[in-house]
């Protein structure tokens, strides 16, 4: 563990958005490069074949190598964090499939960002919500810290930047 940190094993998952290069970052703060261990985690989509195989076997030309650019994902993710290990999981619900590793590898902490709009959650359900539910351990989400919406009320339709609040959290005395 390292000496700020009480977390002996620290995730995070990450896909290829910004949000997740946030929450690496802060994955990284809290597990601060001592003996604790990093997993920074990704699950592969699975190709279209296999969906549309229906469970048939999968030609091997359709997708020869189809974890090769998942796999360059964690690789480029990982590059500049000496120690942090490298896990590319497979399999349907993403979020499920990081709960059930995050159980067996007996996380302590995992880290998460959390970027889709409504729609977007609405559609494809929030992978984040499953994992502040149903994960194993405590879970981090880190959000944006700002986000930029339109301002009707300017001229011109404008935008606003609001930066995410500062303070005490909701409830706390003080």
């Amino acid at each position: 563990m390292s000496e700020g940190s009480p977390y002996r094993h620290v995730a995070c998952a990450i896909d290829d958005s910004e949000g997740s290069e946030r929450a690496l970052a802060e994955a990284v703060r809290v597990w601060g490069g001592g003996p604790g261990k990093l997993s920074v985690v990704h699950v592969a989509d699975l190709p279209a074949a296999w969906w549309l195989g229906a469970g048939t076997p999968i030609p091997v030309a359709l997708d020869v190598d189809w974890q090769a650019g998942e796999a360059a994902l964690l690789e480029r993710m990982t590059a500049g964090l000496p120690g942090a290990e490298a896990v590319l999981l497979t399999g349907d619900p993403d979020a499920e499939v990081v709960c059930d590793w995050a159980r067996r590898a007996r996380v302590d902490l995992l880290v998460a960002g959390v970027y889709r709009g409504a729609a977007a959650r609405a559609l494809y359900g929030s992978f984040a919500h499953h994992l502040a539910y149903h994960a194993p351990c405590p879970v981090l989400l880190v959000g944006p810290g700002c986000r930029e919406e339109r301002d009707e009320r300017a001229s011109g339709g404008g935008r606003r930047l609001h930066a995410a609040p500062r303070g005490p959290a909701v409830g706390s005395s003080g």
